[in-house]
């Protein structure tokens, strides 16, 4: 088994991972490319938008959301989703740049 660097924090790394993991799609990069600005937006919306069915949408959106990388707020009968941290707007801007 591997040892770590005693100064590496393995928590930080496991939730880095796991944020990675859940990005890596191209539909939920497109997501994220529509919420990084700190849009708050609907499932409605972001299905309308990048012109796929709402049940990808929603399916994408949860995933995301079930792993840390979105929030959600519920208004009425509708709710919007955000990016949970500007940080992971971060990720996206540098993935963006290397290609």
């Amino acid at each position: 088994m591997p040892s770590f660097n005693s100064d590496l924090n393995i928590d930080l790394l496991e939730r880095a991972a796991n944020a990675l993991r859940a990005i890596s799609h191209p539909m939920r990069l497109a997501i994220l490319h529509l919420l990084r600005e700190g849009d708050k937006l609907s499932v409605t919306e972001i299905h309308t938008q990048l012109d796929i069915e709402q049940a990808v949408a929603s399916y994408h959106l949860n995933n995301m959301k079930n792993k840390g990388v979105l929030s959600s707020d519920r208004i009425g009968n509708k709710t919007f989703y955000f990016v949970k941290d500007a940080e992971v707007s971060k990720i996206l801007e540098y993935v963006e740049a290397c290609f």
